[in-house]
């Protein structure tokens, strides 16, 4: 475990009504484990999907706790064997969560092993070198799989279908950030007062992966400071010097931006030429930074390419040059 992996384990909720943001969302978990929970039956199985850093793991623990159960953890791409698969599926004790991030790169011949353990909570798997195979069936306990993905449109249909409950996370309010840095202030007994605290969650992209992290690096500049509470000038200050504009855009999101603009000439264009033309993966483009970019409006996706807007064209102060449709 990293060290941002183990700042969010220290700061995350544990339970649902800690849980601050996605209103719907948590109503409606709160009815199905509560459900679960009288008819003393596993939960269904839960699909959580939306971009990076909206609490989609976080999300998987608060299930568990609220069950009472354990979770164990797996990611898609680290499940490359049936053997990977089996040996998760085989430590699991009745009622317990598995979650699977990244589910979507999970092989497909791992999907097809793990449809019956989904329905009926069997694995079967055939083991042992050419020759000399044979086929091994294991009653598994009731248990509930989590998944969680950015990219839920890369799921096959057979296994989206098997998940009872899917939940789409939206991207947070200011309201709901603003809420999210004081309650991470408390978690480290960091004093933040309520305009810097507003102007980290104005800056962090709807993403509270995002205003927490740059909630630490603001409590950084304030220590080094002297400053007992973070305040706003120290705030703008840190902002300033990490390039984090006043709309959350950092030196890629301008750079992409700006590119659809001056090298392709407002777009349409690809998203495989974009990439090489400001050094990013597609994969990184398409996760990380288009989706804010386009809920924000700053570019358009269509079957042509990206398109910058007319917002993006204000924004940047640029001229337009070219019509596009």
């Amino acid at each position: 475990m990293n060290q941002d992996e183990q700042f969010e384990k220290s700061i995350r909720p544990a339970l649902i009504d800690e849980y601050i943001g996605q209103t719907e969302v948590k109503e409606n978990m709160k009815v199905f484990i509560e459900a679960a929970k009288i008819r003393h039956e596993s939960l269904d199985h839960v699909l959580l999907y939306g971009p990076p850093g909206l609490g989609k793991t976080t999300m998987a623990y608060i299930i568990a706790n609220e069950l009472d159960v354990n979770i164990k953890t797996a990611s898609g791409p680290s499940i490359e064997k049936p053997g990977d698969l089996a040996a998760v599926l085989s430590s699991l004790e009745p009622g317990d969560v598995l979650f699977i991030d990244e589910i979507h790169r999970m092989p497909r011949y791992i999907e097809e092993i793990l449809y019956p353990a989904m329905e009926d909570f069997t694995l079967d798997i055939i083991i042992g070198s050419e020759g000399s195979t044979r086929n091994i069936k294991i009653d598994l306990p009731p248990f509930t799989l989590v998944g969680a993905t950015t990219k839920a449109g890369d799921l096959t249909s057979p296994l989206r279908d098997r998940f009872g409950i899917v939940n789409k996370l939206q991207y947070y309010t200011e309201e709901e950030l603003t809420q999210i840095v004081k309650r991470t202030s408390r978690v480290l007994d960091t004093q933040i007062d309520d305009e810097a605290a507003r102007e980290l969650a104005k800056r962090s992209r709807g993403t509270p992966r995002i205003a927490n992290k740059l909630f630490r690096r603001v409590r950084d500049f304030a220590l080094v400071e002297n400053k007992d509470i973070i305040d706003i000038d120290v705030t703008k200050k840190a902002l300033e010097r990490l390039k984090i504009d006043k709309s959350g855009l950092d030196e890629t999101d301008k750079e992409l931006i700006l590119a659809v603009i001056e090298k392709f000439s407002g777009g349409p264009v690809g998203i495989d030429s974009l990439a090489t033309a400001i050094g990013e993966e597609v994969s990184t483009i398409e996760d990380m930074y288009e989706p804010y970019l386009i809920q924000e409006g700053f570019l358009k996706r269509t079957s042509r390419g990206r398109i910058a807007t007319e917002k993006a064209y204000k924004y940047f102060e640029k001229e337009r040059y070219t019509i596009w449709k």
